[in-house]
């Protein structure tokens, strides 16, 4: 009898640890996450299911063209691709992005702009002309979807303060058929 009760603790124990790991995992380290909407297409689809990883800025900083997820001020997480990082002059003409007044290729965009016909992808714009600022303040992001024509992002809400970026996301692991690693 005692050895039936003392195997029952040891398994609840191992239970509540593994619980407790699990817990710890998500909401410190990696957390799923579901797209929603088409903002991030062709590269993210709508209900991609992916894997952010929270640790990713806490050590270190973000990349050009990360993607990323962030708190928006509507209380909801937005998923973007960083395009300008703090101290940076951005600028769109003739489809083409530049940042500090030099030209960048933007290869995740190739498939949309062979099927637009009726104008560019991403319409010109400066960054003073949409923000009222020549660069990107200190300690934030500006930030914009995939689908250019069809994206809510700094062009609409601004910069994005870091202390708002969640994570780094560039796993998807559902469906199957979009599954790896995003670039």
């Amino acid at each position: 009898m005692e050895k039936k009760k003392s195997e029952f603790r040891e398994w609840i124990k191992a239970i509540v640890i593994a619980v407790l790991l699990a817990g710890g995992i998500r909401y410190f380290i990696f957390a799923p996450i579901i797209v929603d909407g088409l903002s991030m297409m062709p590269t993210l689809h709508d209900h991609d299911r992916m894997i952010v990883n929270k640790l990713s800025y806490k050590i270190g900083t973000p990349h050009r063209f990360d993607i990323i997820v962030f708190h928006a001020e509507e209380g909801r997480d937005y998923i973007k691709r960083v395009i300008g990082l703090p101290g940076d002059h951005i600028e769109y003409k003739n489809d083409t992005l530049y940042i500090n007044g030099k030209p960048y290729k933007e290869p995740y965009l190739d498939e949309y702009k062979k099927k637009v016909v009726d104008g560019p992808l991403t319409e010109p714009f400066t960054l003073e002309e949409i923000t009222g600022r020549k660069t990107v303040p200190k300690n934030c992001l500006f930030v914009m979807g995939d689908n250019r024509r069809f994206s809510k992002d700094s062009r609409h809400i601004g910069f994005i303060p870091m202390d708002k970026v969640v994570g780094k996301a560039s796993i998807v692991y559902w469906p199957l058929s979009d599954a790896g690693i995003v670039k």
